[in-house]
């Protein structure tokens, strides 16, 4: 179907990507697309209008941003079902693209869906989650009488679920009592909680290079001085590391143990050992935060069993695994400590949400989420396969090859060698792509050509056209 024949000079009309937007705006309007009904893919249509896949990218993005499309990857695009035909035309609204930078990642990035490929961000796609498990459990905690639900609850957090996590955390060796688990609002509430309690402003703590981008914004938030610590394929650089302990005074040291965010590399038994050595050595703490391991086939090293929790906090959460709305963590440390902790939780916000907490415990305690976790696992490991293919057939470096997680963290070949990555997220945000570039990972936002990738959501094969046509990827 030929929807409008394109004016090319610029002179005589609105650009080719408001014309195609303005085409299939009419389409809907005469019924000509019907709600439900799928598009052309945008090669198709690009071949039809003689465009190129940039301009027709664009069209439909904004489209989509208006809700007169919608999108899943793998799927195409679809005549949004409230586009009914029949309305009167509106006044054409220029769709831009979100400005980049860290106040989009911390928070507008999440209520943003224009962008139909999330290359850049963290969490798994929503058909990659156990729907049946989580409605089985919203249904179990809905026959909940009231009168159990109407209070604040307890200020540590639903006993029966931190009775869960005691138990799941016993397999890997770390003995708890359940008065050292207290229950937060996901895993970002859990490090504020403890920066909070442990540390003052101004006081300097040991993070990763790269560093999780949402808990750099948290240190600046409390004034406190992060020192990078570069992190290897195998671990932390040790020399660095105690550098950083001996001239800098580090009161703390914050750490992903496995599937780090964004390299996705894991510590060896080896390295963990040497940063609990260099801890007692140099008596700071250690924060570490293991949101990923339920991500992680088999075994790694866990440094809160190998060290105890007077040296290490332990932080997790359930948003990796169970859904990321589901605003449950939990934070672990000595029973002394987290009874500041608790004080803490309560002076931010007051208990947590009881009705999130029933629902997480009712997922875990069904016999299906262990399965669903290797699917999850096994899925990830063809995703990591798959883009590592394709990282390799258009010239990309990457890290490492973490085979496990959500991440892949990769840069250009020869062809963008000498330019930060944020420039090729710019370039990529107004044809719906998200790329992570390195700079949201430095502590001293340097713009490096590096980048997170999300393995779940960077084999699109429209991410590697617009690696292609910008030269990122160089010839092929």
């Amino acid at each position: 179907m030929l929807f409008f024949e394109p004016v090319r000079d610029r002179r005589q009309g609105p650009s080719l990507v408001d014309q195609a937007v303005d085409a299939i705006e009419q389409a809907i309007l005469q019924g000509v697309l019907r709600p439900g009904m799928a598009l052309p893919s945008v090669r198709q249509f690009a071949r039809l209008h003689g465009l190129s896949t940039f301009t027709v990218s664009a069209a439909y993005s904004r489209l989509v941003a208006q809700n007169q499309l919608t999108s899943r990857p793998g799927s195409g695009y679809r005549v949004a079902l409230t586009a009914a035909p029949g309305r009167q035309p509106r006044a054409p609204v220029d769709w831009l693209p979100p400005r980049m930078g860290a106040a989009w990642l911390l928070a507008d990035v999440f209520a943003d869906h224009s962008i139909p490929i999330k290359s850049g961000c963290g969490w798994l796609p929503s058909d990659w989650l156990n729907e049946a498990g989580l409605q089985q459990s919203l249904r179990q905690v809905a026959r909940t009488p009231v009168n159990q639900i109407a209070g604040y609850g307890h200020p540590y957090g639903y006993h029966p679920l931190r009775e869960h996590i005691q138990q799941s955390l016993r397999q890997h060796g770390l003995i708890l009592e359940t008065d050292q688990i207290l229950l937060t609002q996901g895993a970002t509430q859990a490090l504020d909680i403890v920066l909070r309690t442990l540390l003052r402003a101004g006081d300097a703590i040991a993070v990763e290079l790269p560093c999780y981008a949402n808990f750099l914004q948290s240190l600046r938030l409390a004034g406190l001085r992060p020192v990078g610590v570069p992190r290897k394929a195998d671990g932390l650089c040790m020399q660095s590391l105690e550098e950083a302990a001996r001239d800098h005074g580090v009161k703390a040291l914050f750490v992903n143990t496995v599937l780090h965010n964004p390299t996705g590399t894991s510590l060896t038994m080896g390295e963990a050992f040497r940063v609990l050595q260099l801890a007692e050595q140099y008596n700071f703490r250690v924060i570490e935060d293991d949101v990923s391991r339920d991500l992680l086939p088999g075994l790694g090293p866990m440094l809160a069993a190998m060290g105890g929790t007077d040296r290490v906090i332990y932080v997790s959460g359930f948003s990796k695994s169970i859904m990321p709305s589901m605003r449950v963590g939990y934070v672990v440390a000595n029973a002394a400590m987290l009874k500041d902790m608790a004080q803490t939780k309560m002076t931010l916000g007051l208990t947590t949400p009881e009705l999130m907490e029933r629902t997480v415990y009712q997922v875990l305690r069904q016999g299906r989420h262990q399965a669903h976790l290797l699917r999850l696992q096994d899925r990830l490991r063809q995703a990591h396969d798959e883009l590592g293919h394709l990282m390799d057939q258009h010239g990309f470096e990457t890290y490492a090859r973490p085979q496990a997680g959500l991440f892949l963290w990769a840069r250009p070949g020869q062809a963008w060698q000498g330019r930060g990555a944020s420039a090729l997220a710019e370039l990529a945000l107004p044809h719906g792509i998200w790329l992570a570039p390195g700079l949201y990972f430095d502590p001293d936002q340097t713009d490096t050509a590096w980048m997170r990738f999300n393995v779940a959501y960077s084999t699109h094969p429209r991410l590697w056209e617009f690696m292609r046509e910008v030269g990122a990827a160089g010839p092929v």
